[in-house]
């Protein structure tokens, strides 16, 4: 699978941005990383301006690990 620089710089500018408009975010899953583990389950809310709730969760498995710790491993 080629990588496209241009787009590796895009996603590394909008990730940025991203981090520089919700710290908390980014704070919260550093703090977190290291109790993802399979069996953990992540559960994530929204709410529209209208009120409007809405809520998924997803356990876990031995393959996400894998897939973050990959993931988390292209920053070193």
């Amino acid at each position: 699978m080629a990588v496209n620089p241009m787009a590796m710089m895009k996603a590394a500018d909008s990730f940025r941005k991203f981090k520089a408009a919700h710290p908390k975010v980014v704070a919260f899953f550093k703090a977190a990383r290291d109790d993802i583990r399979e069996g953990t389950v992540i559960e994530v809310s929204i709410v529209t301006p209208d009120g409007e709730k809405k809520t998924t969760n997803m356990r876990i498995s031995a393959q996400d690990v894998e897939n973050l710790q990959g993931l988390l491993n292209l920053r070193k």
